[in-house]
């Protein structure tokens, strides 16, 4: 009985030891790998930025999900057939530059939540308009690629002087 224990012991302090060696490079790995993580997904939001700016609905439909359902800084629901057309109707604002910084992602086995920020600048009959806020993307991993299946934005209240004139040209970049 006592050779059990002491076995058992024995065991257990080896195991705490090995635990103890390993949970430095366990740790250096977990906080490396968002950092590759928020990289990866900051290529395909800024893919989706430039072919939205292109107009290239190749790249685009290559990002969106056909079951991509997007909610608008406004609320309006739309699919990823709805957001192709878009790119081609005529007196919607035109998209002149975005850009969509990665602030954080959490990845669920096959599901990654992607929150950022965005700034747009659009232009319909001349007037340029300009937009900030915040986004969630949800992307599923299928068939060895990241395909987002939901976005949803939310536009920053607008500024207390944005109606005024001003001497300085604003930017959002």
């Amino acid at each position: 009985m006592k050779i059990r224990s002491t076995l058992f012991s024995a065991a257990a302090v080896v195991v705490l030891f090995a635990a103890a060696a390993l949970s430095p490079i366990a740790l250096a790995q977990e906080n490396a790998q968002p950092a590759s993580q928020v990289a990866q997904f900051q290529k395909i939001e800024d893919q989706w930025s430039t072919s939205v700016a292109k107009q290239d609905q190749f790249t685009l439909e290559t990002i969106l999900s056909p079951s991509f359902v997007g909610i608008t800084s406004t609320g309006e629901r739309t699919t990823r057939d709805q957001v192709v057309a878009m790119l081609f109707e005529t007196g919607v604002p035109r998209v002149q530059e975005i850009q969509q910084k990665v602030d954080d992602v959490r990845v669920i086995e096959d599901v990654a939540i992607v929150d950022g920020t965005y700034a747009v600048r659009t232009k319909l009959n001349g007037v340029q308009r300009e937009e900030q806020g915040v986004y969630t993307h949800i992307y599923q991993h299928t068939h060895g690629t990241w395909l987002c299946v939901q976005s949803q934005q939310t536009a920053f209240p607008p500024q207390a002087n944005e109606g005024k004139k001003s001497s300085k040209k604003k930017s959002l970049f």
